[in-house]
């Protein structure tokens, strides 16, 4: 039996994972979703201006801690973010890293760069084509609800999709600027695997790899599906994981 530890990515939550936590338990697995500070409504009482790659990173630690045998850590999308710090903070608790078409970076990088840090900038960086705002304060990034099926659910079901586009919240912007802080001597020696998806448009693929290219992988496996496929292909992604 493995125990999954899943990490949603930006404006997402646990409940992302609500097809992907039976198929797993249904094979005799353990999995646990997680809900980072500051993407869920009312879930954690900290303001977006307080919240850092580190605080989800400190947060995940604290699940890890609580379970006595190494995880498959698994993060999607920003997630990757997350799931990175945590592996440099907690090596031995994690067996397997999972990048779900998510961000895979190195030391010292930051999903967005330095040099787009001063306020026009970071607006601009995180605008994405007039899908999503920065608040006033910088606090905060607002995906435009009229662009998310594109963004993150272009493959999935009406039903699905509409569940989803209501579960969303504010993300907070802090982590998409601060700079990974990773060694070869703990993160650099947890094995890490990438899922890569064809039709993602958040993430495009020609982006996916030539982060899993610069930062190789052990593994690298491919689904035929957009952003989110813990919704349009459960089954699929299931496959991948337990092949792990």
């Amino acid at each position: 039996m493995t125990t999954f530890v899943l990490v949603h990515g930006a404006s997402h939550g646990s409940w992302c994972w609500d097809k992907v936590v039976p198929l797993l338990e249904a094979q005799g697995h353990s999995a646990i979703a997680v809900d980072l500070p500051g993407n869920t409504y009312g879930e954690f009482d900290i303001p977006h201006s307080e919240v850092t790659l580190g605080t989800y990173a400190q947060h995940v630690c604290e699940v890890l801690d609580e379970l006595d045998e190494p995880v498959v850590l698994v993060g999607h999308s920003l997630g990757g973010l997350t799931i990175t710090q945590t592996a440099e903070y907690r090596p031995d608790k994690v067996k397997t890293l999972v990048y779900l078409t998510a961000v895979l970076i190195g030391p010292g990088e930051s999903f967005i760069p330095a040099e787009s840090r001063d306020p026009e900038s970071m607006r601009k960086a995180l605008n994405r084509e007039g899908r999503s705002t920065l608040s006033d304060d910088l606090s905060t990034v607002i995906y435009d609800a009229a662009s998310v099926r594109d963004l993150f659910f272009n493959d999935c079901s009406d039903d699905d999709f509409t569940w989803a586009r209501s579960m969303l919240a504010p993300q907070p912007a802090s982590p998409c600027i601060d700079l990974m802080q990773t060694t070869e001597e703990n993160f650099g020696r947890v094995p890490r695997v990438y899922i890569e998806c064809l039709k993602d448009q958040a993430i495009p693929p020609e982006f996916q790899k030539l982060m899993y290219t610069k930062l190789p992988c052990q593994r690298v496996m491919t689904l035929d599906t957009g952003h989110s496929s813990f919704l349009s292909a459960p089954e699929d992604l299931v496959a991948h994981l337990v092949s792990v």
